[in-house]
């Protein structure tokens, strides 16, 4: 049987067993139980106690087998109410003329499910942990670890797919925004643009998400969500539709066959009826004022007009719909008839070798002639085809013989044949006797034909009758009928002659009633009858067949469109619409139950149903089954599903108002599920239900029942506090932003319903309190969803410094929640920034209490908290809405006395490590200085880095802390000159003034320190330019500076000083050998006295030796001690300059004498030797050439000549010529 009991395969047999068994069962009691008088007397016996509980158990036993039964009649009852709702679709299916399906609807992509983000997860994990073969920079690979970090791992995202609104797309788009925003911060780079990046980036990000999938999977699927999320064919529509209303297969093929699917005249003869029967009810409305409840009375009539305006514009659709390429007109154009002529039986006149052929030829049309062929052997198979315009034409074949003779103008005709095909005709080739000229001898000549004529698409049945009528066909006369259709509602039944176009009588069957009689007296021939019938008027057809009449009778019925259904009574056959024999035996096999039950499915009138309820059912089963397909549908229908709801809904009536609102009332319950659904598809229902309860549709002003404005207010309600929770957990409903628009559709949809009718605005002031007192929840929501997601404890047992790790770990999850609120979901708030706003300081104070309960329980003398101000103040300062703002200034209050005290303790500890370590200082070169420098610049450098990594946001405190730090920095930086020049003085008095004396390499320690001091001066005790600068901190900066300067000339001087003494003490020397002293006598006649006896060796330059070698090893000491090249170069020329004007001083004391032979020889070589050393020292030829130098170049050049002239080669070889070329 074909209802509630089919849901399980249990054949045919299954719904006579719960018949028979009550029967059973209660007789089988009957016998149990006994009279009433015995069953009292069992309870008085001894075993009293046991009865009861007996009792008590058959009471349960009862109760269960009642509700067991209750539910399977329940079951019954909806797979009932499934199977009819299926017949109304397999008929919107299979002849729709309302709605076609949308093909402008948004493509769904594929869900991901759990199993797919987990093999997500591990693709990108393994590319993190570089185990795939994809090549990236590490930009590249910092995008991925965040997106892994904070999208993959996210518990949002897991839920998210959990409801089935997450596609891969949306995985897509939010690395997509991820990446934009790090490649808009990255620098620019020559020849590569951002957009090569972010393309490169997203092709690497689509390999890795593919991960080792096949490459030809991909197209197969993508070839699959096409068809089945775009146009679907009937075939498929239908198979959906089993799936949704649990529909097995059979009981399709069963309902397909029953309702004549296939049979579009059957289809549109059924929309007709239904028509109809919707006009009837809406007459029969208006006669017994059977109205539905509305919201104001005056609505009944316009009801009326609305249920007759329905029905006239499906009359007009259906109307619309062709019905074949003919003209209104009555004239049958057949599309082709064809004529197949195979052979000739009984040529017995003609001799064997001559040629015979045949001629075709249909009235009206051009004659055809087949080939010739040898009579001994006359077989064709010749094909021809004509068109006509003739319902019942006039066929013509004839066989000819070739006539031989020459003057012989036509061929002799040997036979023919005249037909008259119809559509209903066999197809077959069949004998047809030919009709022979007189004195034939070929009385037995035959020719097998085949003819065919195809049937025009507006004939719907053809064939001979006897008809007679009142007004038409008034004698009872044997005619050719056609039964044609002029278009969807006007059909005619047309009588024919042969060979005529035109039908010689017709009459209109609008109107009338079809069905089978009795065979009427007096009438001469007909074998069975049926009639027509109409206010009036009466026509009686007759024909010789029972299967003919029941074709035409199924045909006339669906041409009348009338409401009864005649009554056949076959014989031996069963009755096929299509214009066929059916025979008995079904390939599916039916008992009279089962028949029952289908014959009472399909020829149930629609209009007894309550296709609201019906509606509902289907909207709710077919929405079951789109969220739970494999697409991420959000909410809306399938292009097919939403053609066949269309068409249910117009061709059976079904208001619009109670389709939205079921509609809504289906996606408000998987909203309430977690189940993602997009509030533009809510938006759009709720505004065409507003729309008709205000009584503002676009169409104009329609009816509104009472039962649709309750609903309507109901569903209002409840959507306000859906939206509210919405955007109260905007973060877990709308994760990351997706789907893409979704919350600020949700922000305007809510704005929508808490208008109070459809023209009056809601006041701003009501929606921003709404979104604050949303954003105030949402922030406590999201602060301890936060704290359970960090599984963080606040108890006082746990040490101070585990508390500070987990406030620090809590501010970097409170700033990433908010840092994904402004990328996410600021743009919804947009036109509230300062709830936003609001809606972070709430969320920042939550976390205040824990911070400063963590600050409070560390040590006084704890530092570890910085790096919590950093992390927050980092972040705020760049927030235009949360800088200085209340967390941001409560920040700063809690900071300032823990910074102030750090600067405190830091300045004391430097100013004892500079006295500690100046007395310990042993000036061995490090680095740039001394340890006690590098330390206390290092020192000082990382205090002043360290207070500006702290970036404090309120400008006065902050200039207060710089100036501050420069005030202490040159206060160091004083000390640390003092007492380093005081330990260069003493140093330099113990250096010696000989030549044997070599300068200290911590005298260049020293220097170096100064110099060092001079360049760490302009980083650490000048303020930044963009500070107003007052006129005595740049007096106190410029006394440093001084200082310095003073401290490095001092060096300087002394040093230059010390190498003059040491010159000095050299030309004293050389001062004995003067002329006119008694030393300079005695040497002078020692030499000569000697030189006549013996050979003298070359003097020896001691003297001068010892000199240059006590300036080259000072100069190298200089050179590789001093760190600034700068500063040894300056020392280099002014030591040249002070020696050079001693040496010219002391010759020119001696200007009136002439310089002994020993200080000529020893003058030019300190000289020669000394501006040579001190060019290869880098001293420029400006500062060599000085006038002191060309004042005692000229001077010893000549001494040098005069000593020539008088003593010949008294120099040996020394001379001041070549000046750049080193004696040996």
């Amino acid at each position: 049987m074909l209802d509630s009991s089919s849901s399980e395969d249990t054949g045919g047999e299954s719904d006579l067993e719960p018949q028979r068994k009550p029967d059973a069962s209660s007789s089988a009691e009957k016998r149990e139980t006994g009279p009433p008088g015995s069953q009292q007397l069992r309870s008085a016996t001894p075993g009293s106690l046991a009865g009861k509980s007996t009792k008590v158990n058959s009471a349960t036993d009862e109760e269960q087998e009642k509700r067991k039964r209750e539910s399977i009649q329940k079951e019954e009852e909806e797979r009932k109410i499934k199977l009819q709702i299926y017949v109304f679709v397999l008929r919107c299916i299979a002849y729709p003329f309302n709605a076609k399906q949308p093909t402008d609807m948004s493509r769904r992509q594929q869900k991901v499910n759990k199993q797919q983000l987990q093999a997500v997860k591990e693709r990108f994990l393994a590319f993190l942990n570089g185990e795939t073969q994809i090549v990236a920079d590490e930009a590249f690979c910092n995008a991925v670890r965040s997106y892994y970090e904070g999208f993959l791992k996210s518990e949002r995202i897991s839920r998210m797919v959990q409801s089935g609104g997450c596609s891969a797309n949306d995985f897509r788009e939010v690395f997509k925004k991820n990446i934009e925003r790090r490649v808009r911060s990255l620098p620019e780079i020559d020849g590569l643009s951002k957009e090569t990046v972010l393309s490169s980036w997203i092709a690497k990000y689509d390999a890795i998400y593919r991960g080792d999938e096949d490459l030809w999977r991909q197209p197969q699927r993508a070839h699959l969500s096409a068809v089945s999320e775009l146009i679907l064919s009937k075939e498929q529509l239908y198979q959906m539709f089993q799936q949704i209303l649990n529909i097995r297969k059979f009981e399709h093929q069963l309902l397909y066959n029953a309702c004549q699917l296939d049979s579009m005249d059957e289809q549109a003869a059924q929309i007709r009826r239904e028509l109809d029967g919707r006009l009837q009810l809406a007459e029969k409305i208006a006669k017994e004022r059977k109205y539905p409840k509305f919201v104001s009375a005056d609505m009944e009539a316009l009801y009326v007009e609305e249920l007759r305006s329905s029905v006239n514009l499906l009359m007009a659709n259906l109307e619309s719909l062709p019905v074949s390429k003919g003209g209104p007109d009555f004239k049958q154009k057949l599309k082709r008839s064809t004529i197949v002529i195979m052979e000739v039986q009984g040529l017995k006149s003609v001799a064997p070798d001559r040629m015979v052929y045949c001629t075709m030829e249909v009235e009206g049309e051009e004659k055809l002639q087949t080939d010739q062929v040898e009579a001994s052997r006359p077989r064709w198979g010749t094909q021809g085809d004509f068109t006509t315009t003739h319902p019942l034409p006039s066929v013509k074949v004839k066989l000819f013989l070739e006539s031989t003779r020459v003057l012989a103008l036509d061929d002799k005709e040997l036979g023919k044949v005249i037909l008259n095909p119809t559509t209903n005709g066999p197809k077959h080739t069949e004998f047809h006797h030919m009709i022979v000229p007189k004195n034939s001898q070929d009385t037995e000549l035959k020719i097998k034909l085949a003819v065919r004529m195809d049937k025009p698409p507006n004939m719907k049945h053809s064939g001979y009758l006897y008809a007679m009528g009142q007004r038409v066909w008034k004698r009872w006369k044997k005619r050719y009928f056609v039964l044609v259709q002029v278009s969807q509602y006007t059909f005619a039944m047309c009588s024919y002659r042969e060979k005529k176009a035109e039908p010689q009588e017709l009459m209109q069957l609008e109107g009338y009633t079809v069905d089978c009689c009795e065979p009427r007296p007096g009438l001469q021939g007909g074998r069975v009858f049926f009639n027509v019938l109409k206010e009036g008027d009466l026509v009686m057809f007759a024909c010789d067949d029972e299967q003919e009449r029941v074709l035409w009778v199924q045909a006339m019925y669906r041409a009348t469109g009338q409401s009864y259904k005649p009554i056949l009574h076959p014989k031996n056959k069963t009755p096929d619409c299509r214009g066929g024999n059916q025979k008995l035996t079904s390939p599916i096999s039916l008992d009279p139950s089962q028949r029952q039950a289908v014959e009472k499915l399909i020829s149930a009138s629609p209009c007894q149903f309550d296709h609201a309820a019906l509606f509902t059912i289907l909207q709710k089963h077919t929405l079951q089954h789109r969220m739970n397909d494999s697409f991420s549908c959000l909410g809306w229908f399938s292009p097919g599903q939403v053609f066949v709801l269309d068409e249910y809904c117009a061709r059976y009536g079904v208001r619009g108002c109670h389709r939205h609102l079921s509609y809504l009332k289906e996606l408000m319950d998987y909203s309430e599920n977690n189940a993602l659904v997009d509030p533009m598809l809510l938006h759009y229902s709720y505004a065409f239900c507003a729309s008709h309860v205000h009584g503002n549709r676009p169409d104009g002003i329609g009816t509104v029942t009472m039962e649709e404005k309750v609903q309507f207010e109901a569903i209002r309600s409840r959507l306000i506090a859906l939206l509210e929770n919405q955007i109260t957990h905007f973060r877990y409903c709308f994760p990351f932003g997706r789907p893409d628009g979704a919350l600020k559709a949700t922000l305007s949809l809510q704005e929508r319903v808490l208008m109070k009718d459809i023209t009056t605005p809601v006041p701003p002031e009501d929606m921003k309190k709404l979104v604050q007192r949303c954003l105030e929840q949402a922030a406590q929501i999201n602060y301890s969803q936060l704290i359970e997601y960090a599984k963080i404890k606040v108890e006082h047992q746990v040490p101070p410094e585990k508390r500070l790790e987990d406030m620090m770990r809590l501010g970097e999850l409170c700033i990433e929640v908010l840092q994904q609120n402004e990328e996410h979901h600021s743009e919804a708030f947009s036109c509230w920034p300062e709830l936003m706003a609001e809606h972070a300081e709430k969320f920042l104070s939550l976390y205040r209490a824990d911070m400063e309960a963590a600050l409070q329980v560390q040590s006084i003398d704890s530092w570890n908290s910085f790096p919590l101000f950093q992390l927050f103040n980092n972040f705020l300062r760049t927030d235009p809405h949360l800088c200085n703002g209340m967390f941001h200034k409560h920040l700063q209050d809690l900071y300032i006395p823990l910074v102030v005290r750090y600067i405190d303790l830091m300045e004391l500890a430097i100013a004892q490590s500079i006295h500690r370590s100046f007395q310990k200082e042993t000036w061995q070169p490090v680095n740039n200085g001394s340890a006690t420098s590098e330390d206390l610049f290092w020192k000082l450098n990382t205090l002043q880095m360290f207070v500006m990594d702290l970036h404090w946001p309120e400008p006065e405190f902050a200039k207060h802390l710089e100036q501050r730090l420069k005030l202490m920095a040159s206060d160091m930086m004083e000390a640390c000159v003092k007492r380093t020049k005081s330990a260069f003085d003493a140093k330099m008095q113990k250096v010696c003034k000989s030549t044997d004396s070599l300068l200290p390499l911590s005298v260049c320690t020293m220097f170096n320190v100064l110099i060092d001091a001079k360049k760490q001066c302009s980083k650490l005790c000048v303020l930044d330019s963009e500070q107003e600068i007052d006129g005595q901190w740049q007096q106190y900066h410029s006394k440093i500076d001084v200082l310095i300067d003073e401290a490095l000339k001092d060096i300087i001087t002394s040093l230059v000083s010390k190498f003059a003494a040491v010159l000095n003490g050299v030309l004293s020397k050389l001062s004995r050998y003067d002329e006119g002293t008694f030393f300079s006598s005695v040497l002078s006649f020692t030499v000569k006295a000697a030189a006549k006896y013996v050979e003298l060796p070359k003097p020896r330059m001691d003297l001068a030796d010892t000199y240059t070698s006590f300036v080259r090893q000072n100069q190298d000491i200089l050179h590789h001690g001093v760190s600034d090249e700068l500063y040894s170069e300056t020392i280099f020329d002014q030591w040249y300059t002070d020696s050079m004007r001693a040496i010219c001083v002391w010759l020119t004391d001696r200007l009136d004498l002439q310089l002994h032979m020993y200080q000529l020889k020893t003058l030019i070589n300190i000289v020669k030797k000394t501006y040579h050393d001190f060019r290869l020292q880098g001293v420029q030829d400006s500062t060599l050439n000085i006038k002191s130098y060309e004042t005692i170049y000229n001077r010893l050049t000549m001494e040098e000549a005069t000593v020539a002239v008088k003593a010949g080669d008294g120099l040996r070889g020394i001379s001041t010529r070549d000046s750049d070329v080193e004696d040996d």
